[in-house]
């Protein structure tokens, strides 16, 4: 019996040439639709720069170089004035107090934000029954409008039927006229701001503390570090890059805060109240004919406040992330 044995055929000899594609010629045209890609999603992005930050920016600057009236505004000819606004407001009386009042209404309270905001995150860093339902509660006067905020903190510190000088009152301290005093009428404001101002910080360092691990503590402790010890050695410094965010966005905020003011006390009395943000704004929407042109010059002039400290706070993480 005999097998047969089939064997496989044998390759050709010769052979057949395959042209592979340049991948150095097809890289340009990726590249280039990944650019168009990229560009299509941060058009939206750019137009929405465009239209609500560039366009009033330059809208600004240009009020406040020219002398805008309302004949000016219909009829289109206002007239060029260069930097006269700028030097009017410099060499008004008001100035000084305004950036004086300024200072100390976002010194004050971003101070008493970002301390009492930290205490209350470290605070609520513990978990405990009902932790969760507290931490909400102190979110409610940020959600509050803050026409409605003011409004409340404007009837707590009446002179005559507010509630805070009843309590007072109790305790046998005579009525203080919160709001109508030039001596307690920026504390009364700064209190207000700073209520209002809580929440925001303790959300933001309360995530912040989510992310320093706990066997950070746990070694601490077995090293006999004390509450105290631990939060100075451990949170304070690990907690410099959320905090540094936190005082910043808190200082652009407070620095153009106008509406806690207006409805309490509306710059008063006799201008105690009256910060740069709510001179540009009794300037152009105030009692008596508006004067846009230098509104916009103060207003200005706070933008450039602003950028002055966002740069600082961009330096200084550029040498924390070089150190």
């Amino acid at each position: 019996m005999t097998t047969s044995t089939t064997r496989p055929p044998a390759p050709p000899t010769d052979t057949v040439a395959v042209t592979v594609p340049d991948a150095g010629r097809r890289r340009p045209s990726r590249r280039h639709g990944s650019r168009w890609v990229a560009l299509g999603f941060a058009a939206p992005l750019i137009a929405y720069l465009l239209v609500f930050y560039a366009f009033p920016l330059v809208r600004s600057i240009d009020l406040s170089v020219h002398d805008y009236t309302i004949r000016a505004f219909v009829q289109g000819d206002a007239e060029f004035v260069g930097f006269e606004n700028y030097v009017e407001i410099f060499r008004s009386g008001l100035f000084p107090l305004a950036l004086w009042n300024t200072a100390l209404f976002v010194v004050v309270s971003l101070v008493f934000q970002y301390a009492l905001g930290l205490a209350l995150a470290v605070f609520f860093r513990a978990n405990f029954p009902l932790s969760s339902v507290l931490r909400g509660l102190f979110l409610v006067p940020w959600l509050l409008p803050l026409i409605v905020s003011a409004s409340t903190w404007a009837w707590m510190l009446n002179s005559d039927s507010g509630i805070v000088n009843s309590v007072l009152g109790a305790f046998g301290v005579g009525q203080i006229n919160w709001l109508t005093s030039p001596d307690t009428a920026m504390v009364s404001v700064i209190i207000a701001n700073i209520w209002l101002g809580i929440p925001f910080n303790l959300v933001i360092l309360y995530a912040g503390l989510q992310n320093i691990p706990a066997d950070v503590y746990e070694a601490a402790s077995l090293d006999g570090a004390g509450a105290w010890r631990q939060f100075w050695s451990i949170t304070f410094p690990l907690l410099r890059p959320v905090s540094a965010i936190t005082l910043l966005l808190g200082l652009v905020y407070t620095l153009k805060v106008v509406d806690i003011i207006w409805i309490m006390t509306a710059g008063g009395p006799a201008n105690a109240t009256t910060t740069l943000a709510i001179w540009s704004y009794r300037e152009a929407f105030g009692t008596g004919q508006p004067d846009l042109s230098p509104a916009a010059a103060v207003g200005n002039v706070l933008i450039v406040i602003a950028l002055i400290f966002g740069f600082f706070y961009l330096r200084i993480q550029r040498r924390q992330e070089s150190s």
